[in-house]
Formats: C-alpha cells, structure tokens, sequence
C-alpha cells in the first residue's frame, strides 16, 4: 500500500461535490485496503495510544460551531482488534494503551467517509506522542512494514490551517510560499527540511501557526520507502489554505 497525507477539511466539506469526488476516486485508484491506521491532527497523547478497536465504536464528534446534523453521521467501522494486536507488537514492548471509548476523530472520519463510504475497511487511529518532528518520522518509520501488509497508513492533517488568512486574503502569498516549499521539499525527498519547516520554510508561521495539523505529514514521509515518491492526488487552494494531498510509495 502506498501511505497517504490528506487535508482533511471540516464537517461541511462533506456537502462539497468536488471534494467527496476528488477524495473518493483517489481511494479508487489504489488497491483496498486490508485495515487504515490513521494519525489525525486532533489527537496528541503520550505515551502513543490507540482509539477504540471494537466493531461500530461511537465517532468522537470533537468540534463545535457547525450544524447539529454532523454530530450524528454514522461511520460504523468493523472490528479492528488484528489491528490494534499488531501496533502493540510493533510500537514497544509496553502495552499500548486502548482508549475503548474513543472513536475516530474529524480528522479521521470526515475523510474517509468520502474515500470509503461502504465502512467497511477496519480502521483504528493513533496518536501522535508529541509534536515533534523527528519523532513523527521516527513514528513512521516503524508503521513501514504496514504497508507491505496491505494497512493502509494515513495521516490527517491540512497542509496549511490559517485562520487569519480568512480575514487577510492578501496573507494567502504566505500560504501559497509555504505549500510550493512543501512540494519542492517532497520532491527532493528531503525529510530533515521537512522536519525543520519552522525555520525553513516561507511562511511558516502564517501557514501553520501551531504545528498539529501540519506534522502529520511526517508520520507520512517517515513510513514511505522513498520519501522523494510523492505525488499530489488532489491539490486546490480553497479560502487561501492549501488543500494538497499527498500519496507516499
């Protein structure tokens, strides 16, 4: 399997044509998946955990502001338990913990509600321990061995999140600096730039002024074989924010 960065967008993306199609015939163009591991934006907690593996876990609707509707769609996912058993083996010789009652997140179900709206592809996410860089390549790196076993890695974020550039159209210079130093990154599969986009990066602090939605894509890179094999499934500017989306190999 390849391993795949997506902008994951908002409930209301979910009302958006273009990208339920965009997301959905991405999905189509690589082979289904055994089983999705999923490292979101919304989830930071250490030492590394994973969300609830059993069949139809209850959704964790972890955002506010939108129409009530959203906070009822359905996204019952099958048992995950060969999942969950296999990260434990992988992520430590410490069990890992299971926070039964959590389900996915946003970050986690509003995309893969549009790229596998059968629900039917077990599904388990994990947290990202820290916000650090490095550790999420490191993270990465040892979800590898996933792929070559038909998992699905995914990592969820959004590849610029700013807010002011909403109410400063001009600021959307900065974040379109940002995305095409991503691409070139990307492109010369230069992981360390990546990690150190803080102060390498144009318009960094404009693009991602915290870091949560962006370091997901290093879980992505670090699990991919040839960090230099990115290729951008979907690439739109919406509102001023990139909506780039990246498949790894």
């Amino acid at each position: 399997m390849p391993g795949l960065f997506v902008s994951h967008g908002a409930p209301f993306t979910l009302d958006d044509p273009q990208w339920l199609s965009d997301l959905f015939h991405w999905a189509q163009s690589i082979p289904k998946p055994r089983a999705i591991l999923v490292v979101s934006a919304h989830w930071e907690q250490a030492p590394v955990a994973i969300s609830g593996a059993a069949a139809g876990t209850p959704l964790f609707y972890d955002f506010s502001g939108f129409h009530p509707r959203y906070k009822t769609l359905p996204y019952a996912t099958p048992d995950a338990t060969d999942l969950a058993r296999r990260l434990s083996g992988l992520l430590g010789r410490a069990p890992v913990h299971e926070f039964t009652d959590r389900g996915l997140d946003h970050g986690a179900f509003i995309p893969l509600m549009a790229m596998y709206p059968a629900a039917d592809i077990p599904v388990v996410q994990l947290s990202m321990p820290s916000l650090e860089p490095e550790a999420l390549l490191e993270l990465g790196a040892r979800l590898r061995s996933l792929r070559e076993e038909g998992i699905l890695v995914l990592g969820s974020g959004f590849m610029t999140h700013s807010f002011a550039v909403f109410r400063q159209p001009e600021l959307a210079a900065a974040t379109t600096a940002f995305d095409e130093w991503v691409v070139d990154a990307l492109a010369r599969g230069d992981a360390d730039a990546l990690a150190d986009y803080r102060a390498k990066a144009p318009g960094a602090a404009i693009a991602h002024p915290t870091a949560e939605h962006f370091v997901p894509l290093l879980v992505t890179v670090g699990a991919a074989d040839d960090p230099a094999s990115a290729v951008s499934a979907i690439d739109r500017m919406v509102m001023g924010n990139s909506t780039r989306s990246v498949q790894l190999t």
